[in-house]
């Protein structure tokens, strides 16, 4: 098993670090959305569904 650690570990770190990532990513996204907060950027004027995205705020 030790043998198997020392011979994979750059791999075994890089898949941590990946699954960090996405971890945090998505805990950020969940953490906006129960705020209220929009990932669009809130550049409205340009978007199609303007009307639509933010309607509750109004």
């Amino acid at each position: 098993m030790i043998d198997w650690l020392a011979a994979n570990w750059v791999n075994i770190l890089v898949i941590a670090l990946v699954a960090a990532a996405i971890f945090f990513a998505a805990r950020s996204l969940i953490k906006d959305k129960k705020a209220g907060k929009s990932s669009c950027g809130c550049n409205c004027s340009h978007c199609a569904m303007a009307g639509k995205c933010h309607s509750q705020h109004k």
